[in-house]
């Protein structure tokens, strides 16, 4: 059963007195104008109240998230995800919330969204460039983890994404749960650590045998999770062995600025598993929960809550498949793309990427200094 619904009324009498400077002079009848980012006024207005209300709507049974984002008619909106098979109470929640909200609001059916690693299991030989042994200095948006990535039975992996730099130096920058997530000592007797050889290409597509791959990094162990709000993790990149420029492979160089995402903002990808991809933004501000392990086809180690995240397209998983964790999210332009955001979880119909400028804040400032994209 759903939560009493006067607990929900308090929340949105609340949240609705907080928001009434927001709403006073909006039209909600027709599309809205401008680029649809967090300063726009129709997006602050939903996220006011997405803010107040999403921890009483995650109480809910089946709820998986909330985010702002955009509906058919050009509006911004409150978007519930929700459990694909719990279509009857989709459709109650989407009722509830119309009866109390002042905006736009509907719920999504989807599945969980999981840190995406490449897990065990079968693979093609599809996006190949993206898989294979690269001759040094290598391209970036290719497979890659940490070299011993190897227990009960299996291998894992993910991207090595892009190129940073921080006081002068060149980091490679991937996810907490590609580089560093072996947490406990039980299937390999070992536990990622600082100085540990990060490699290309990853373990999975050179069948578990660490010695046909390449050192191409040094990990530098920033523990972001489970204590922070973004699943990120760098290597100090060896020498001669990564491209000094950071070109990623289909994609080429960046820009050494980045971009705040918006909504139906154009983006693409390069990854390890589906090479490169293009998608839009459909979501902000997002709250979403996903799963961690505690190494390679482990247990449990513990759930993560993320807040203001970015959501992209993902239909069928046509823009990110596992595998393609790490990967650099950037605006769809031919020439010196902005960096939008760190991918790092999705499921079947949403991907999920940490803003990039959080990303590179908390790389920063963990390490003493300003991190930056390498690029033009």
């Amino acid at each position: 059963m759903m939560p009493p619904i006067p607990a929900l009324c308090g929340l949105l009498r609340n949240a609705l007195c907080a928001a009434a400077i927001l709403f006073a002079g909006l039209s909600w009848a027709g599309p809205a104008g401008g680029v649809l980012d967090r300063t726009h006024a129709r997006v602050r207005a939903v996220i006011t109240l997405q803010e107040k209300i999403t921890p009483e709507i995650l109480k809910w049974p089946d709820v998986l998230g909330t985010a702002v984002g955009i509906n058919e008619a050009g509006q911004p909106d409150l978007v519930v995800y929700v459990e694909a098979n719990a279509r009857s109470r989709a459709e109650m929640i989407q009722a509830t919330l119309l009866q109390f909200l002042y905006i736009p609001v509907r719920t999504e059916l989807t599945d969980k969204f999981v840190a995406y690693k490449r897990p065990p299991g079968d693979d093609d030989d599809s996006h190949a460039v993206h898989k294979v042994s690269q001759k040094p200095p290598i391209a970036l948006g290719t497979s890659g983890g940490w070299r011993s990535d190897l227990a009960n039975g299996f291998c894992c992996g993910g991207t090595l994404g892009s190129l940073i730099q921080v006081n002068g130096d060149q980091y490679i920058l991937g996810n907490y749960h590609v580089f560093e997530s072996d947490i406990v000592s039980g299937g390999n007797g070992l536990i990622a650590t600082t100085g540990s050889p990060i490699i290309q290409p990853a373990l999975i597509d050179i069948r578990c045998n660490a010695h046909r791959a390449r050192n191409v990094g040094t990990l530098v162990k920033l523990s972001s999770l489970p204590g922070s709000n973004v699943d990120v993790s760098v290597a100090q990149a060896d020498p001669g062995m990564v491209r000094t420029d950071g070109a990623i492979l289909a994609i080429g160089t960046l820009s050494s600025q980045t971009v705040e995402a918006y909504l139906n903002q154009e983006v693409k990808k390069s990854g390890r598993t589906t090479g490169l991809t293009r998608s839009h933004v459909s979501g902000l501000n997002a709250t979403i929960t996903v799963e961690y392990e505690n190494e390679c086809a482990g247990g449990e180690a513990f759930t993560k809550t993320f807040t203001g995240q970015i959501i992209i397209a993902n239909g069928g998983g046509s823009f990110l498949g596992s595998g393609d964790s790490g990967a650099l999210m950037v605006e769809d332009v031919d020439t010196s793309p902005r960096a939008v955001g760190l991918l790092f979880a999705g499921n079947s119909t949403s991907a999920a990427a940490n803003p990039i400028d959080e990303v590179l804040q908390f790389v920063g400032a963990k390490m003493g200094g300003i991190a930056t994209m390498v690029g033009n």
